[in-house]
């Protein structure tokens, strides 16, 4: 909703400081970032600080503290200085008068209230403006309690405020009743500071000396004062249902037992070093031995051995490996699940391919991901039941986690309900993910990437409540042909793995399909309509099961043969087709009505369109064949010259009438691409010759260079891959059947 004060704040920073503050911002009347700098950036224009930037940052607040340590309205140099105060009051929802460049009764009222709001009033007192108090006026934390907010983690916040923000290195956080980055590196600045800490040496990072000083200071009942204030509040902070408060009661100890059974620590009842860890950072003291671990490296007996002697029962393995090169046990090896079984530890599995930013997560993508994390577990021989953890491996800021991550994890759950739920869903990440993904009821249980204590997912998020594995350090241990270096993982109990499997399947040359075509015809529709393709065809030339009968079961010997002549799954020339005829429409019918026309009455091959259910020009059609008749993969066709019309056409007019010759093309095109495109347009590196245990790193790139070297290829070819994780699915299943 626009606010009309708001809104005149925007136009007066607009009309004074526009042209040097090198920005404007829109006059929406709506706070927010953007009009947050630009007060910034005036403050600085008028402290004379050039280039002025979004940041109030250690140059401006010296510079104001060396100035302007107290304003009020005798030390406010101008009236642009007190319209920036008083615009800034408006965009915080207080009372700043007039917008009239006067430090009157109204905007000292307002000033008073904001600082007693931050907790502050007590260090600070009066109306006068200081420079802490102005850093924390130009941005957009709260300082009143909002969505939902705790009234006990205000009170936390605002004490931390009061306490400590005359010292050096502390800022005033936000009194908004939400743990947050800022408020637990703030509470590591109090704990340090009350460890006698000098500023500069406080530096909000739980490192040696921190950690050493807790360990002299544990608290129980009976006991007050400071540090029984810093540990009811790290409580607070993780959501425990306690009261701030400085003496250690009956309840508070009850309620800390109640959380080291939680996170799986010595119940004791006491704020001892372990428990204050726990509270104060996502991985907790490192030291601690759990019973599970995931890591990169095959299980042999040797390791099996290792890990039964350091207490480990459960191993993460990951189903796949996107990669040739890096890792190359990261993925589990042949035979590792039947050492695992025979040395009495148990296996849960991880998927994760790339994971790695947000453009890797969507609600098609997430159905891929199911159905590639499906088939390895099939193959590995993992039962039905196995829980998969699904990675969320990336700093995902909340509006990613709404964006991205709930629909990919909304399509993981389908795609799982599809395949009629042989498996469950866990997800692997940061806290606020898991707790997000679980809450929205997409995943059973919790992975928690708490290592990785920097993901603003982690820092300031309880432990979610789900949790199954919490990932706290990585760790080397034993020795010899026993040495294996692993993720330290604590294990709840909500999830152990599995202690036996099935044979896994073999890696067998495809067959003819024997499967539930009907089945499969439906799988590959509802992947297509989630990618925005409807069964009826939309706007394109040909439906659903026109496209699927043409591509998948017509030519379903073909299709074989060709798989088995090169190696190359028929999930790789299944996928390739039936996208290209899916995306055929009327212009491209007509533009091949034209081609045909033209050649007809002039004998010219007008324009290289692509052609046919394969979508080919004749230029990629004479590229592929002439490669693959030169490197003896076929034979019995002419060497093509690109320069002559009646080769191209006549190329093209094969793959325009005969769907045989098309599909068939699909594959010499694949060769090519496998083999670097020499002489064509790519300049990609020559891939592995076709295998059957291709990765899916190869497996995208071949689908990527059938389409070209250039956007849209890189982002199609990741919504191929789930259409060939469909499309193999169903090959796997005739092929072991």
């Amino acid at each position: 909703m626009a606010d009309e004060m708001v809104r005149r704040a925007q136009q007066f920073v607009n009309s004074a400081y526009g042209s040097r503050i090198g920005m404007t911002v829109e006059e929406d009347g709506q706070t927010g970032w953007k009009t947050m700098y630009a007060l910034t950036r005036a403050l600085q224009v008028e402290l004379g600080i050039s280039p002025p930037s979004d940041a109030f940052g250690p140059t401006t607040l010296a510079t104001l503290t060396s100035r302007y340590p107290s304003l009020n309205a005798s030390t406010v140099p101008n009236t642009n200085f007190c319209k920036i105060i008083q615009s800034g009051l408006y965009c915080k929802g207080y009372d700043g008068g007039e917008i009239d460049g006067q430090y009157n009764s109204r905007v000292q009222t307002a000033m008073v209230k904001l600082k007693t709001d931050m907790g502050v009033d007590g260090s600070f007192p009066g109306s006068d403006l200081t420079p802490k108090v102005f850093k924390g006026l130009l941005n957009m934390d709260a300082y009143v309690t909002i969505n939902s907010g705790s009234d006990a983690i205000r009170s936390v916040q605002r004490w931390l405020n009061g306490r400590y923000v005359k010292r050096r290195d502390y800022f005033i956080i936000p009194c908004d009743g939400h743990n947050s980055r800022d408020v637990a590196k703030f509470m590591l600045f109090a704990i340090q500071y009350e460890l006698g800490m000098a500023d500069g040496t406080a530096n909000g990072v739980f490192g040696p000396g921190t950690q050493s000083g807790l360990k002299s200071h544990t608290v129980a009942s009976g006991d007050s004062g400071v540090w029984v204030s810093l540990f009811s509040a790290g409580m607070v902070l993780n959501q425990r249902p306690v009261p701030f408060a400085a003496s250690f009661d009956a309840n508070l100890a009850q309620r800390v037992r109640e959380f080291q059974d939680f996170v799986k620590l010595p119940v004791t009842g006491k704020g001892d070093f372990q428990t204050w860890a726990s509270l104060l950072v996502s991985y907790g003291d490192q030291d601690r031995k759990g019973a599970a671990c995931d890591g990169v490296t095959k299980i042999t007996p040797a390791r099996a051995k290792t890990l039964k002697d350091n207490g480990i029962t459960y191993v993460g393995r990951y189903l796949t490996n996107p990669s040739t090169t890096s890792l190359p046990e990261k993925a589990v090896q042949p035979g590792e699940l039947q050492t695992i079984a025979a040395n009495g530890l148990r296996c849960f599995p991880i998927y994760q391919t790339y994971g790695r930013g947000v453009e890797d997560f969507s609600y098609p993508l997430g159905r891929a991901a199911a159905q590639a994390a499906i088939n390895a577990a099939l193959d590995h021989g993992f039962k039905t039941g196995t829980r998969i953890f699904f990675a969320v491996d990336f700093d995902a800021l909340d509006q990613d986690v709404t964006n991205a991550v709930l629909p990919h994890f909304k399509g993981i759950q389908d795609a799982i309900a599809d395949d009629g739920n042989r498996f469950t869903v866990g997800v692997y990440g940061p806290r606020n993910v898991c707790t997000r993904v679980s809450n929205a009821g997409h995943a059973s249980a919790s992975f928690v990437s708490d290592m990785s204590s920097g993901f603003s997912g982690n820092f300031g998020y309880p432990l979610p409540a789900n949790w199954a594995y919490d990932q706290i350090v990585t760790r080397t241990i034993g020795s010899g042909d026993g040495r294996i270096e692993i993720d330290n993982n604590i294990a709840s109990g909500r999830d152990v793995g599995q202690g036996s499997f099935n044979t896994p399947r073999a890696n067998k040359p495809d067959t003819r399909l024997n499967a539930d075509i009907a089945a499969m015809q439906t799988d590959v529709g509802k992947f297509m309509e989630s990618l925005g393709y409807p069964n009826d065809g939309g706007t394109k030339s040909y439906q659903h099961w026109k496209c699927f009968q043409t591509t998948v079961v017509d030519h379903d010997a073909l299709i074989t043969s060709l798989s088995n002549r090169y190696n190359m799954r028929k999930a790789l020339i299944q996928t390739t087709t039936y996208w290209e005829m899916r995306h055929i429409d009327p212009a491209d019918e007509a533009a091949w009505a034209a081609v045909i026309a033209a050649y007809a009455t002039t004998g010219k091959y007008i324009r290289d369109t692509s052609t046919g259910i394969g979508k080919q020009r004749a230029i990629t059609l004479i590229g592929a064949w002439n490669h693959c008749l030169r490197q003896g993969y076929v034979t019995g066709r002419p060497i093509l010259d690109v320069n002559k019309d009646a080769d191209k056409y006549g190329i093209w007019r094969d793959a325009n009438q005969d769907e045989g010759f098309a599909l068939t093309s699909v594959a010499m095109i694949h060769m090519w691409d496998i083999d670097g495109k020499p002489g064509g347009d790519d300049n990609s590196p020559a891939l592995r010759r076709p295998s059957l245990d291709y990765t899916d790193q190869e497996i995208y790139e071949v689908l990527r260079r059938y389409q070209g070297p250039a956007e849209p290829a890189f982002s199609e070819a990741k919504k191929r891959m789930g259409l060939y994780y469909v499309m193999e699915k169903y090959n796997s299943i005739s092929r072991n059947a």
